[in-house]
């Protein structure tokens, strides 16, 4: 697989990553529906020492499900969401997949919080599915 290679809207923050993602899939939770400004996220996660960026990020923490926070990091210039980072998985970030350069490749194999989906959201293919979080 090639570098993973990513950025904002306007191109104050750029991001790479040497590694093959730890997971691939879409969060239907309201936080990443209000975080992404769409249905859904859909999110990379990537090992956090593989993980270089140039530029400065905002940061908005609130506790997830878990109880532990989860930190939304964003452009402050643009506003575009760039990763989030949950203290749940210590050693992984997940990069919003919108902020991708080629985003060809983006397979999701799961889905969480299918409990807070929008109705009319229906997907194709084969992913694993849970109301909540896997655990």
């Amino acid at each position: 697989m090639p570098e993973i290679k990513g950025g904002c809207l306007c191109g104050a923050v750029r991001y790479s990553a040497n590694s093959r993602p730890v997971f691939v899939g879409l969060c239907h939770c309201r936080d990443c529906q209000k975080f992404s400004g769409a249905a859904f996220a859909v999110v990379i996660g990537v090992p956090k020492p593989a993980l270089s960026v140039d530029g400065a990020l905002r940061t908005y923490s609130k506790p997830g499900d878990s109880g532990q926070p989860i930190h939304r990091r964003f452009c402050p210039d643009c506003g575009s969401s760039v990763m989030d980072e949950a203290e749940m998985l210590p050693n992984v970030v997940m990069l919003s997949a919108g902020t991708l350069d080629d985003a060809s490749w983006v397979k999701p194999g799961m889905q969480i919080y299918c409990d807070s989906a929008q109705p009319w959201v229906q997907l194709a293919g084969e992913m694993q599915r849970f109301a909540k979080a896997p655990g």
